[in-house]
């Protein structure tokens, strides 16, 4: 996010989150907690999961109008435990599965996966 909207990498976590804000950016992880041995979203432990409360989050920000997923885990773990949660109109909303940013998921590129996130969020080229 910081090459897509041009923003230190280095700042402070809550003035990055306001610079995502003022793009109409919010990142939320889908889940609130879990277990898991080491730091791959493959080794959580499904019966730990506790997903957070989207279905408030979108109550109180009518305005969005995409999620979009981290990786196939967050999409796969927010399809199982938070969609069902969902009203009608918020199970609505348009969903987009991204390649995970996360350096384990070496199949793509850097630049490739910042195209895919570039066109998810409509953002224009520069280059």
């Amino acid at each position: 996010m910081s090459e897509i909207f041009e923003f230190d990498i280095d700042l402070p976590y809550q003035k990055r989150c306001i610079k995502l804000t003022e793009h109409h950016i919010a990142v939320w992880d889908v889940l609130q907690s879990c277990q898991r041995q080491g730091s791959l979203d493959s080794n959580i432990e499904e019966s730990s999961i506790v997903p957070n409360d989207f279905a408030a989050f979108l109550q109180q920000h009518p305005d969005i109008q995409q999620i979009c997923f981290n990786g196939a885990k967050a999409e796969q773990v927010f399809n199982r435990h938070v969609l069902p949660m969902l009203s009608e109109q918020q199970r609505s909303i348009t969903r987009c599965k991204l390649p995970s940013t996360s350096p384990a998921h070496a199949a793509m590129t850097f630049n490739q996966k910042l195209t895919l996130w570039k066109q998810a969020l409509n953002i224009s080229f520069t280059n």
